[in-house]
């Protein structure tokens, strides 16, 4: 069993965005406070070759990815191990490592669902002598579950109010909602591009990977028609449980909406309009009652983007976790030690009401440093 001296958690995550790899070191006595937090950038050449796969996976071999998970898992286990050093503290008073890993496919649809994430939790284990838990996603997809969000269980346990509606925003690549009612059963989905579309237009135009702070967007004007060609995607008026990703939301997507004549800076604008306007939709369609939102993720950076949402929710609060504690670029980090802790005390990480499973389900796989008996020793079924 896990000791006295190994009451700490790291959680690490690259998001949908691939900007960087999220660490934070977390203790729960009971409730989370983060004890030290940082992202650490990609090389140019690993990042490329993630956004390479994701773009079009028919065109990667087998030893490409296999090379690819491995790259990823260690600079998975560079980054805990130099958050780690940063922090004074060793390798051996953390009980364990919680992985997301890097996402580069999901598609929780029938006939055959399933998400996707790489970055090989063996070379972690390895290479920082911690006990880690990785795969988070995959059983709650062959639950029948959409395999995402899975923060909402964390959300309520440590952001929830006994009686203030209120929702917790999560501004990634993909943005996706937390509903916390009193007295209603908690609800969660992805209402779309957050970021997603936004850095890859950035990219395209400026070939810089994100509009910073939003300047760019602020120097256009909102193209109605497009918005509304943008927002007829079913997927906005889809029914949750939902989810999705770069597989729907991307260049692609847009380039079958795009007319002759769009200056980008329009098109960036009515980018920002489409994160903004899906996300408060949704609010309005499923949890009108909220009255306080407050975000992370790294769309709290776009100032243009938060204050988008503030007029587009004027009958609601709009902040971010920091006014609850919780530094909002490190949320979902500590979500993920949040989730390794629960797997080692098998507690169920899911919710039903969010991703549609079958029922609850414990998540996620144990990788332990010393092989089967470590893994004994701190899984419990």
């Amino acid at each position: 069993m896990v000791g006295a001296a190994a009451r700490l958690h790291l959680g690490l995550i690259s998001g949908t965005s691939a900007d960087g790899i999220d660490a934070a070191l977390v203790r729960f006595a009971p409730g989370l406070e983060i004890i030290a937090a940082h992202t650490f950038d990609w090389s140019d050449d690993l990042r490329a070759r993630i956004f390479a796969l994701a773009r079009n996976q028919a065109a990667i071999t087998l030893d490409d990815y296999g090379r690819l998970d491995t790259e990823i898992g260690e600079a998975f286990a560079e980054a805990a191990l130099a958050l780690l050093r940063v922090a004074g503290v060793e390798p051996g008073a953390v009980a364990a490592l919680g992985s997301h890993g890097q996402t580069v496919c999901h598609r929780p649809g029938k006939p055959f669902p399933f998400s996707l994430q790489i970055g090989d939790p063996n070379v972690i284990a390895e290479r920082t002598g911690i006990v880690t838990v990785a795969d988070f996603r995959r059983a709650d997809v062959a639950a029948g579950g959409q395999g995402a969000p899975l923060l909402p269980a964390l959300h309520a346990a440590v952001l929830a109010d006994p009686v203030i509606p209120r929702a917790v925003l999560n501004l990634g690549g993909i943005a996706n909602l937390t509903l916390l009612v009193p007295g209603k059963p908690v609800l969660g989905f992805d209402t779309g591009p957050a970021n997603c579309l936004l850095d890859a237009w950035s990219q395209r135009v400026h070939g810089t990977p994100r509009d910073e702070g939003g300047v760019w967007a602020r120097s256009g004007h909102l193209d109605t028609a497009l918005l509304h060609r943008l927002l007829d995607d079913p997927y906005f008026a889809a029914p949750p449980p939902k989810s999705t990703g770069r597989e729907v939301f991307n260049l692609d997507w847009l380039d079958a909406r795009l007319l002759q004549g769009h200056a980008p800076q329009d098109v960036q604008a009515t980018l920002l309009q489409l994160s903004a306007r899906s996300i408060a939709d949704a609010l309005h369609a499923h949890a009108p009652e909220i009255r306080e939102v407050y975000a992370c993720g790294g769309g709290v950076h776009n100032d243009v983007l938060m204050g988008a949402l503030r007029i587009a929710l004027p009958g609601a609060r709009v902040d971010t976790t920091a006014v609850l504690g919780l530094d909002p670029d490190f949320v979902e980090a500590a979500g993920f030690a949040w989730l390794a802790r629960a797997r080692l005390e098998g507690v169920p990480g899911n919710l039903p009401s969010v991703t549609g499973a079958r029922g609850p389900r414990v998540l996620g796989a144990v990788y332990a440093p010393s092989g089967l008996a470590a893994g004994r020793e701190h899984a419990r079924p």
